[in-house]
């Protein structure tokens, strides 16, 4: 999250409409609109390796994946987000093309300036939406995935992965090698010496 972008407080209409023209995406929290941060290389890898692989194990179904750009509103805490990936089966979201409204999956990769937030506070509205059965977070600097999911009796239960284990994500049915979502997000620190002098 960043500073506020606007002065005056908006609507969700309104920032519906403002967002639209806008050329860098923004959050809604409560009438105030934040700046998305950039990500890094190995955040969107991890990303695109999550979203492809549910939207290959979810093809014929009524279910879609949609990754990064497409906003979820969390109508109760009057906020809408950008998750890197979310799942959506109800067909009540294909009505609204701005926006999901009934995820059942909501994933976000972890970076140093978001993870708090992610955490915390986007959680804390997150856990409003009567739909969402899973939160995911991918945790690149601990190569850990949690998944945060929702029991019978509404509360919400930790499941922690780690290299080897195999992710579990009960709201689709699903498995998948933690070893797949981290696949090719190692970062190198150094640049080889021909690349970085200059010519």
């Amino acid at each position: 999250m960043a500073i506020p972008q606007t002065e005056e407080p908006f609507d969700a209409a309104a920032y519906l409409a403002w967002e639209e023209v806008q050329a860098e995406r923004h959050e809604y929290v409560a009438g105030e609109v934040f700046a998305m941060v950039g990500v890094r290389q190995s955040q969107n890898v991890a990303t695109l390796n999550l979203a492809s692989t549910l939207r290959q194990a979810l093809k014929g179904t009524p279910c879609r994946v949609f990754v990064e750009s497409v906003k979820a509103r969390v109508e109760a805490a009057n906020c809408f987000f950008y998750p890197d990936v979310l799942v959506t089966c109800d067909p009540r979201d294909r009505l609204t093309p701005d926006y999901v409204s009934h995820p059942v999956l909501v994933a976000e990769v972890l970076s140093e300036s978001t993870a708090a937030f992610d955490r915390g506070s986007k959680f804390a509205a997150y856990r409003m939406l009567d739909s969402l059965q899973d939160y995911v977070l991918i945790d690149l600097a601990a190569q850990r995935i949690e998944v945060f999911r929702r029991d019978s009796e509404n509360h919400w239960v930790l499941h922690d992965y780690g290299p080897g284990e195999n992710v579990e994500l009960a709201s689709l049915a699903l498995q998948m090698p933690v070893g797949q979502i981290f696949e090719d997000t190692e970062e190198d620190a150094t640049v080889p010496a021909a690349e970085a002098a200059p010519r």
